[in-house]
């Protein structure tokens, strides 16, 4: 089975063949509509260029990687840079997930979106991530706390040893709800 960067790689080789245009020229028509928001590019390229959900969502989220959004990324691990392997290990595997992973870096955190948010990564301490989940009418019971409002849960990711197969599978779920 190919991995996930293999499969990206083989979408984006697609794109000419399956929409029409290469990477490049997509990304020029959405810079030309002026809509930034994922959610509205997915849109306008399904309705107004006949593009297919999955292409639509690459394409998307390739023209709105920018060097803001890792800016926000790596500046939410200024003096923490020790927790970002753990960010980028739970950014490697949501992306296993699926295609329709939207990342979405804030100031102080990561959302990870399907339809709707189903984790958020915030660097909450020099020595922690917490790892949000919408895990909304699970138990909370051993590593798996009751959290807030945007998340119904979280757990706590100090080492990359944190992220193990209990907390992909919380993930998984979470993912799986979001669709």
């Amino acid at each position: 089975m190919a991995s996930p960067e293999e499969q990206l790689a083989t979408m984006i080789n697609n794109l000419p063949e399956k929409t029409g245009k290469d990477l490049a020229a997509w990304i020029k028509i959405i810079k030309a509509s002026g809509l930034e928001k994922h959610g509205q590019i997915v849109k306008m390229l399904k309705t107004d260029h006949g593009v297919t959900h999955g292409f639509a969502n690459l394409i998307s989220a390739k023209a709105r990687e920018t060097g803001e959004e890792i800016n926000l990324t790596t500046a939410q691990y200024k003096g923490k840079e020790h927790l970002r392997p753990i960010h980028d290990a739970i950014i490697k595997f949501a992306r296993s997930l699926g295609s329709d992973v939207e990342i979405s870096p804030k100031k102080s955190s990561v959302s990870l979106r399907r339809k709707k948010q189903f984790t958020l990564i915030s660097p909450a301490t020099k020595s922690r991530i917490d790892l949000g989940l919408a895990l909304k009418g699970e138990a909370s019971a051993g590593r798996l706390e009751t959290y807030n409002a945007m998340c119904s849960h979280r757990v706590r990711l100090e080492s990359e040893a944190d992220f193990d197969d209990e907390v992909k599978a919380w993930i998984r779920e979470a993912y799986s709800r979001a669709g």
